[in-house]
């Protein structure tokens, strides 16, 4: 009798156990076993959703990009981490990695170098994955789950081209000479930048020789200044064309520096930075090119949370797609003189 009064008590107390191990369980105090998760499911029932943007690295014009994405993201409700790759390459899949392990749906990337963008997509695994800024060497990796978000390059060095063309031709000037201030070698915006400079002077009907070799400054204003240095005053040339503000803001203070003024030939840049528009009216930068920062960042968090979505990825946008559904346009726009003040 007494082990059958034992059995029962031993099995009530059993009972009693378990019932306070599942009331603790589904009470709204108990820690939860995988934040990650607890996250997604949050996104998953109307919260937010949590995302990462990789940059490049930071200059002028890419915080500008950045700050813009972080307030969409706020605007949005988007829980948005930014990680800085340092141009480095190994550290950029090593962030998309750690988002994908994180449950990530998408991914924002400004790719350190755009040769790179098949790897980003296989490092991204089923995440989303939006290109911003720079464009993949080889667009065949664009499709429904890759899509990049930028402006058009063989726009930007029409428009300095376009500017320079009415500029020599008011002059009576048909053939001149010229110092060019290239980006990173290799990247489409480089090469895009410089090309369609190129082809707007032949349109137009200047003819163009290069002063020196070209100069490959990484589109860093300081580079710029020591690698033009030794040329302002020992070469002849009618004008100075860069691929991006910095680097004329270099080529500025190497004339400078050498008592030469800058306003006696004309400088052209591009991305209308805040101190490129600021040449711009003192007359030191004679042009540049408006690159939207403020349109990429928060053009490229719309097109990933569009993805998620399944809506068009330039929804909530004034900008254009292309004729394949992929690619968002952000036009570029030409800043002189007499427009600069709209751009402040």
């Amino acid at each position: 009798m007494r082990k059958i009064l034992a059995m029962l008590l031993a099995c009530g107390m059993m009972c009693g156990m378990l019932a306070g191990c599942g009331g603790n369980g589904g009470g709204s105090d108990a820690p939860a076993t995988d934040g990650g998760n607890a996250a997604a499911d949050a996104g998953d029932s109307g919260g937010s959703e949590n995302m990462t943007l990789i940059m490049s690295q930071r200059d002028e014009f890419l915080s500008e990009l950045e700050s813009a994405a972080v307030n969409a993201a706020k605007e949005l409700g988007v829980n948005l981490t930014t990680q800085d790759a340092n141009s480095d390459t190994s550290r950029m899949l090593q962030y998309i990695e750690t988002a994908k392990n994180a449950g990530e749906k998408a991914i924002i990337i400004n790719m350190v170098d755009p040769a790179t963008a098949q790897q980003c997509v296989e490092s991204a695994g089923d995440m989303k994955v939006v290109f911003v800024n720079r464009y993949p060497t080889d667009p065949s990796v664009l499709n429904e789950n890759a899509v990049y978000v930028g402006s058009d390059e063989m726009t930007s060095g029409k428009f300095q081209g376009e500017f320079l063309v009415d500029y020599f031709k008011a002059q009576g000037k048909t053939d001149i000479k010229y110092i060019l201030l290239n980006g990173i070698l290799g990247q489409t915006s480089t090469e895009n930048r410089t090309l369609s400079f190129e082809k707007a002077m032949a349109d137009g009907g200047i003819n163009i020789e290069l002063a020196s070799g070209a100069l490959a400054a990484d589109y860093d204003r300081a580079t710029a200044m020591d690698m033009i240095s030794p040329l302002v005053d020992t070469v002849e040339y009618d004008c100075i064309v860069s691929n991006n503000d910095a680097m004329a803001l270099g080529a500025i203070e190497a004339m400078k520096s050498k008592g030469l003024d800058p306003k006696a030939i004309p400088i052209v840049g591009i991305d209308a930075s805040t101190d490129g528009r600021e040449a711009v009216k003192s007359g030191e930068l004679a042009m540049s090119v408006y690159q939207n920062p403020f349109g990429q960042g928060e053009g490229a968090l719309r097109a990933a949370l569009n993805m998620i979505s399944g809506k068009p990825i330039n929804e909530g946008t004034s900008f254009d797609l292309d004729e394949t559904g992929n690619i968002v346009w952000v036009p570029f726009e030409p800043v002189t003189i007499d427009n600069v003040a709209d751009y402040d």
